[in-house]
Order: structure tokens, then C-alpha cells, then sequence
């Protein structure tokens, strides 16, 4: 059976690259979409002035039997008569196929450009669309070479292979239906050569493309291999694995040249071989065609043209033709089966299930009237509701308070891996809700799941009222703040990562959300303050100086829920002690749902639940807990300890 790796080169039962012709389709049917004019313009361009340059072997022919008839006898101003508009009409066609050339060759530098662009931005939008589950189970250095090898490869079957397939097929065509006109029995002479041309050519070029994909494989894995090398340098070093990881990089880099160097093998032996059988057939139909033309047979044609020295001549010339442009077209083999290995892998992320969103309820600005009636409002109030339509056309307006709700919650990432079970959780509006436990206890999950990251198995979570499934993700994820433990700054000025929580909000608001994170100290002491450029992560600050950072993004964005995953894991006990201080004024009127490992950044919350396989087994608050002298009691006096 076909071997065939998804989103890879799709193998025959050779291991030879098999002819991908839906993803030939596909990237057509995309350059149409985006270019519907100027590529057919491309194209025609391209055929035109290919077919242009095979005709001057009729003109050739024909100045050959007029100079013969001369040099026969004829009249010398007779023959020049009949030369000089044959020439004219040559000069004529040459300079009409130039400018077709030049203007396909510049029309062709748009496209090529053009058409990369508006495919990257499509799979970019496409990867917005996608759910956290896509991310999670991909790995990141395979995504990205969605943007540089396959779109690379993509650019070589657009800007090259398609290009080379119309100009050498064109000129093959045009070439064989003119030895046609002249010569059935030396056509098929050529026939019987090109035959032999292809078997060749398909055994070489199979071998080739096989060890090109090989090649393709090794090159990922060498760059995989250097990447996480790169991200992980300092652990190579203070464990002194230097030698080790060059040891094992020469493992991937031997690999990778061995490929290359099969692949390069057959590819630089097809040429060489391919052009001297069209030389071998050239002499062949040169001796052929002369002992026939001698010999006097009949010359079957379709113009039913005696055979003579100037058509012999005028065939040799189009033999020639002919295997050069075969030559170029098999010489585009890799370059094809690169290109659609490529569009395959293109075409099936463009082809991944979006996240799905049948939400229909949204978030407004509203005016809340002193007696509670809450109604939608033109203006930015500070205030927020729910807009909730219903089948009658009717419209309610519920105001957000922050009461969330998980009611017998059952989750699985992987069918038949329970996570969580049975998770009742009641956070009312201004709550602090704390959740510790184990590591894989499912802390982080919950939160995953109001955010709807994720959706629930079984069970319901209610925000405001409202089940979540009804809520616009976009809308529900806007009411919500998140500050996580792995911190994500890019790149730009610190003032862009807060602004990046809102991005109309003023440099003041920005200075604000720093004051009460705490990172407005530190920040005024950067060389450039708040315009302090920012690179790689902001390698440039330090592990907590990025955390604060983090907290004043999500304080600006100033959420009615806040969600803080081991917002201050970190950050030093004093630095701690600055940014509690900062966060209390955060939280003040928020539901707040706090993880932590530190027991003493939620010993304050209205709630704390401990939670261990995917079960809560303790809740209360930090006195009732340790009143009852469980796994709570136990972890805050050290008796027990988190893992």
C-alpha cells in the first residue's frame, strides 16, 4: 500500500514521491483566487513568446529550399525577393516574443512576491482562528516552518516550476506538431528516442525526489535540533553537555549530507545523461534522415511535402528543440515534487477545524439606572452587560457582575483521561477563589476552561446567569484578565507590552496599571523608561521584572475578572511583598481566581480549594482549613509538600 505521512510527501510502494495533483490544484485555484487577471496574463505571455521561438524553424526551412533552388540555378534577385520578407517577418516575431518575455518576467516579480504575501497572511489568519488544542499538540518549530520551508518550496512551484512547465510545454508542443507538418517517419524516430529519454529520466528522477525528501526530513530535524539547542544553552553548559550535543548534532548533520549528497548524485547525473541521448538521437536522425532522403521513400506529412536536404536540416534543428526543452522540463522534477510537498503541508493547515464559537450573547457598555435597570449605552460608561437576544426578537440586558459558576464539571483532554470530575466551584462577584494543589491536580485547567480554551465534557459553567456556551468567545475572554506563570512580552517598548491589555489605552492609563502592579519603580529606572525597546522575550530584564510587566498588561486592560496562574511565582519574597500590595488594590471589587504554590499569597482568599487528581477535596476559607488539619493544614506547616 502508499505510504503517506500527513502533512508531508505523500511515498508509492517505492518510497518514491507520488504525484500530488490535488495540491497542484489547490495552489492554482489559490493563485487565481488571489490574481484572477494578472496570472493568466503570465501565463499567456509566457506561452506566446515560447511558441514564438520554435517557429523560426519553418523559416529556416524555407530560406534553406529557396537558397537550394539558387544555388541550382535559380534567379539570385528571385531568391533575395522572397528572403527579405521572410527575414522581416523573423526580426518582427523575435522582437514581439522579447517584449512578451520582459513584460511576463516583470509581471511575473509582482506575482511571485505578491502571491507569497497574501498566502502567509492567509495561514496567519487561518492560526487565529485556531483553538489553544491545535497549538498544545504541534510542535512550534514545526509551525513555523509552515512560514519558511513550505512557503520557500511554494515559491519555487509558483515562480519557477509552473513558469518552466508552460514555456517548455508550449515550445514542445508547437515543435512537435511542425515535425508533424514535415515528416511523420522522422517524428517517429524522434518518438522512439524520447521514449527512451523518459525511462531514463523517470528512474533517475524517482531516486532523485526520493533522497530530495529524505533531505527535506533531515534539514527539519537539524534545525529542530540547533533551535533547541539554542533555547536551552544554558542548561548545555552548567551540566557540561557540550561535547555530547556536538556529538549528537554531527549524528543529524551526517544524516543530513548523506541525504543531500544521494539526492545531488542522481539530480547532477540526470542532466549530463538526458543531454547526451538527445545528442546520441540527434546523430541518429542525422544519419536516419539522410539515408532515407537518399533512399528517395515516400514522406508521409501532414503537408505532404517531398523530403528534402532544407526540411532534413530544419528537422535536425527541431530535434534539438525538442530534447533541450524535454530536458528542462525533467529538470523541474524536484523542484515539483519539493513544490507540492510543500503546498500539501500549506494546504493542510489551511484545512484544520477553526475554533468553533456559537455564541450569540455579547458584551456592551451600559448605563446602570439607580433602580438596577440596566440598558445599553452609546459612550464608554465603565460600565459593562451582557446583550442577550432571544428567539422572539426580544433583547436583554444583564449587568456583569463576576459571578462565575462550575456546576459537576467533567473534562478530558484525552478521551477516556479523566482530568477533572465532578468540580463544583461558586465564585460570586468581588471573590477571591484560590486554588492549590499537586502539580497535574487540574488547577490550571479550570481556568482554561472559563476562558473556554477548552470545552467541557459534562456539567455547566455559568458567568453572570448565563451559560458560557452562549457567550461570543471574543466577548467572554475581553471580561476576562489573565496573567500566567510563563511570561510573553514582544517586541517593541514597554509601554507597547502594557498598552497590548488596551490598546486605546492613553500612556497615563499605561503609567497607572505599572503604579499599582508595582513596576513603575523599576521601569523609570530602565535607559529609556516606559520607550525602553524590549527584544527576544525581554531577555533584557529580569524574570520578575518581566512577571510585573505582565500583571500591568492585564491591570490596564482593568477586567471584572481576574485569572492569576502563578502571577507571582517569579518574583522574590521582597519584590512579592510590593506586588501583593499592588495586586490587593487590583483585585479590590473583582472575582479573582488565584493558583499558587506560595500558600501565603492566597491565605487572604475567601475560598481556598485544594484539589488533588482532578478532585476538589478541601474548600474553605484559610481558618476553617486549618481548623480541620487536612492536606491544607498539612502543606501550610510543612508537614506535607506540593510536588
Amino acid at each position: 500500500m502508499p505510504r503517506a505521512n500527513r502533512g508531508d510527501v505523500k511515498l508509492d510502494e517505492k518510497g518514491r514521491p507520488a504525484f500530488n495533483g490535488a495540491a497542484v490544484r489547490r495552489t492554482v485555484q489559490m493563485v487565481l483566487k488571489f490574481y484572477p487577471t494578472l496570472f493568466p496574463v503570465i501565463c499567456l505571455c509566457s506561452v506566446f513568446s515560447s511558441a514564438i521561438s520554435a517557429i523560426p524553424s519553418l523559416f529556416t526551412q524555407k530560406v534553406i529550399a529557396i537558397t537550394t533552388e539558387w544555388m541550382g540555378g535559380g534567379d539570385w534577385a528571385g531568391a533575395r525577393a522572397q528572403i527579405i520578407p521572410l527575414i522581416r517577418i523573423l526580426v518582427t516575431l523575435y522582437f514581439v516574443s522579447i517584449v512578451a518575455m520582459v513584460v511576463q518576467t516583470q509581471l511575473n516579480a509582482i506575482f511571485t512576491q505578491g502571491f507569497l504575501s497574501k498566502m502567509r497572511r492567509a495561514m496567519f489568519d487561518k492560526m487565529q482562528d485556531l483553538p489553544i488544542r491545535w497549538f498544545d499538540t504541534n510542535k512550534h518549530g514545526d509551525i513555523m516552518s509552515h512560514y519558511t520551508n513550505d512557503v520557500d518550496t511554494l515559491r519555487e512551484l509558483v515562480s519557477q516550476s509552473i513558469p518552466a512547465l508552460l514555456r517548455s510545454g508550449s515550445i514542445v508542443l508547437v515543435v512537435f506538431g511542425i515535425m508533424l507538418w514535415y515528416s511523420i517517419p522522422l517524428t517517429g524516430m524522434v518518438m522512439f528516442g524520447i521514449v527512451a529519454m523518459m525511462l531514463v529520466s523517470g528512474k533517475l528522477g524517482g531516486g532523485s525526489a526520493k533522497y530530495f525528501v529524505a533531505q527535506r526530513k533531515s534539514v527539519a530535524a537539524a534545525e529542530g535540533f540547533v533551535q533547541e539547542m539554542m533555547a536551552g544553552q544554558r542548561v548545555v553548559k552548567v551540566f557540561n553537555h557540550e561535547q555530547r550535543a556536538a556529538a549528537d548534532f554531527d549524528v543529524l548533520n551526517e544524516e543530513l549530507f548523506e541525504n543531500s549528497r544521494r539526492a545531488n548524485s542522481y539530480a547532477n547525473a540526470l542532466g549530463p545523461i538526458v543531454m547526451n541521448i538527445g545528442n546520441i538521437l540527434y546523430v541518429l536522425i542525422a544519419v536516419l534522415g539522410g539515408s532515407y532522403l537518399l533512399a528517395g521513400l515516400p514522406n508521409p506529412s501532414i503537408s505532404g511535402m517531398k523530403l528534402d536536404i532544407s526540411i532534413l536540416i530544419a528537422f535536425l534543428n527541431m530535434t534539438k528543440q525538442f530534447t533541450g526543452n524535454l530536458n528542462q522540463l525533467t529538470q523541474q522534477v524536484n523542484v515539483i515534487v519539493m513544490g507540492m510537498a510543500g503546498a500539501d503541508r500549506v494546504f493542510t493547515l489551511m484545512d484544520e477545524t477553526p475554533e468553533s464559537d456559537d455564541g450569540y450573547v455579547t458584551l456592551v457598555d451600559a448605563e446602570i439606572a439607580p433602580d438596577g435597570t440596566v440598558t445599553e449605552a452609546d459612550h464608554h460608561t465603565g460600565h459593562w452587560a451582557w446583550k442577550h437576544p432571544h428567539g422572539d426578537g426580544t433583547l436583554t440586558y444583564t449587568e456583569l457582575k463576576g459571578d462565575v459558576r462550575l456546576v459537576d464539571v467533567d473534562f478530558s483532554y484525552v478521551e477516556g483521561k479523566q482530568v477533572l470530575s465532578n468540580i463544583n466551584v461558586f465564585a460570586e462577584p468581588g471573590q477571591k477563589v484560590a486554588f492549590v494543589g499537586a502539580t497535574g491536580a487540574g488547577k490550571t485547567t479550570i481556568t482554561n476552561l472559563i476562558n473556554r480554551f477548552y470545552d467541557i465534557e459534562d456539567g455547566k459553567i455559568r458567568y453572570d446567569g448565563i451559560n458560557i456556551n452562549k457567550i461570543k468567545k471574543t466577548d467572554l475572554r475581553r471580561s476576562l484578565g489573565l496573567v500566567l506563570q510563563e511570561t510573553n512580552l514582544f517586541t517593541g517598548t514597554v509601554m507597547d507590552n502594557i498598552r497590548y491589555g488596551k490598546l486605546d489605552a492613553t500612556d497615563e492609563e499605561c503609567r497607572a496599571a505599572a503604579r499599582l502592579a508595582g513596576a513603575d519603580s523599576f521601569i523609570s529606572r530602565l535607559p529609556q523608561g516606559y520607550n525602553t525597546e524590549l527584544t527576544n522575550n525581554g531577555s533584557n530584564l529580569s524574570q520578575g521584572q518581566r512577571q510585573l510587566i505582565a500583571i500591568a498588561r492585564a491591570a490596564v486592560a482593568d477586567p471584572p475578572v481576574m485569572i492569576l496562574d502563578e502571577a507571582t511565582s517569579s518574583i522574590d519574597t521582597r519584590t512579592e511583598a510590593i506586588v501583593q500590595r499592588g495586586m490587593d488594590k487590583l483585585m479590590e471589587g473583582r472575582t479573582v481566581f488565584v493558583i499558587a504554590h506560595r500558600l501565603s499569597t492566597v491565605m487572604d482568599a475567601d475560598v481556598i480549594m485544594v484539589l488533588d487528581h482532578g478532585k476538589i477535596i478541601e474548600r474553605g476559607s484559610h481558618t476553617q482549613l486549618i481548623a480541620e488539619k487536612g492536606t491544607y493544614y498539612r502543606l501550610y506547616t510543612g508537614a506535607f509538600e506540593l510536588e
